[in-house]
């Protein structure tokens, strides 16, 4: 049993199904994020996705590990990973809502893809965490829990749209294959990148999925990807609010209504390439990873460095991109919080769950 936001007892069983399915997402994420990182590899994440589903005809899921990251161009997510013990991953699972759940109208839906950073374990890399800061990054995370969590509640509630789910898998550890600093990357979209701080990864990472989704995903109009990309977040918008960038104002504004309406809330962020982008000029490269001034917009400034590598087509088809930094309201007293999910299954429309308000 529970209520509604004016106390009064839910009796409708999809609405309960819902709250139900929205709950076990949850508590995924949750379970997930507060795992410590020597348990929770890129391996063992994998495989958590592999356990959800691979008994459920509707949803097919592709993995690209290791090496095969490096021959097929994927820079970021590879050069990030390949220092650990446990090689990076870029796990892609589709699903495909049954006939029977759709209406002529859903049928004309286009897809979604959710793109996760699932940095396993900061330490920073070469450009290493002190003692005090390194603490906690198991929670790094945070943004693959929340849209798994999400996806996977979406697939149990046969929610009628094709939904695609990118997770970006990685450790960014210490050793003698890691990054370095001065190094210089190509990645999926590939544009060359000058590493100046193996500490701002976790855009490297998302920046080749976003690539490729906006080169191979036809059939989708709305890529977002979430992420605990920026301890300037906090700044931004504090510690209840994610900030979200997005390349159109009307997706701003359905992403504060689905904030609201779930209880994952956020707030935009300065949107402003034309003025941000110098901040990652580089003498060598096509641009840095880091920015020169970090008094400058910083947390814009990390999500239109992913935006940069979004493929020049599906901008011309009009293509929608959202990025929430959740690096704030992901946790909470040193334990996960499972945002994310919520947000996730208001933007997809889940039955039940996007009725509410």
């Amino acid at each position: 049993t529970f209520l509604d936001s004016k106390g009064r007892v839910v009796k409708n069983e999809v609405e309960i199904n819902a709250a139900r399915e929205a709950s076990e997402g949850v508590r995924l994420a949750c379970r997930l994020v507060d795992t410590h990182p020597e348990e929770l590899t890129s391996t063992a994440f994998a495989q958590e996705c592999h356990d959800l589903f691979d008994e459920d005809d509707t949803v097919t899921i592709e993995e690209i590990v290791g090496e095969e990251l490096k021959e097929k161009g994927y820079g970021g997510i590879y050069n990030v990973g390949k220092g650990a013990t446990e090689p990076p991953r870029l796990v892609i699972m589709t699903y495909t809502p049954p006939k029977d759940v759709l209406t002529e109208e859903d049928e004309e839906q286009s897809a979604i893809t959710l793109v996760g950073k699932g940095i396993v374990y900061d330490t920073g890399g070469l450009a290493i965490k002190s003692r005090v800061g390194m603490c906690g990054m198991k929670h790094d995370m945070g943004g693959a829990a929340g849209v798994l969590g999400g996806f996977a509640a979406a697939v149990r509630l046969r929610t009628p749209r094709k939904i695609r789910l990118m997770l970006c898998l990685a450790e960014n550890a210490i050793g003698p294959e890691s990054v370095r600093n001065d190094d210089i990357i190509t990645q999926y979209s590939g544009k060359t990148v000058e590493i100046n701080n193996s500490d701002a990864e976790g855009r490297l990472v998302l920046s080749d999925a976003v690539a490729h989704a906006t080169q191979h995903f036809d059939d989708s109009d709305l890529v977002v990807d979430m992420a605990t990309l920026t301890g300037a977040q906090l700044v931004s918008t504090g510690k209840t609010h994610a900030a979200i960038l997005t390349n159109k104002e009307e997706l701003e504004h359905t992403a504060v209504k689905a904030g609201l309406a779930s209880g994952d809330l956020c707030y935009p962020l300065l949107y402003a390439p034309e003025l941000l982008n110098k901040e990652f000029n580089s003498k060598v490269a096509d641009m840095k990873n880091s920015v020169k001034d970090r008094s400058n917009a910083q947390c814009s400034c990390a999500g239109h460095f992913i935006e940069s590598h979004i493929d020049s087509k599906y901008i011309e088809r009009d293509g929608g991109w959202l990025h929430v930094d959740m690096a704030g309201p992901g946790s909470k007293a040193e334990r996960g919080t499972g945002y994310g999910v919520g947000l996730v299954l208001s933007l997809v429309g889940a039955p039940g769950f996007s009725s509410r308000s």
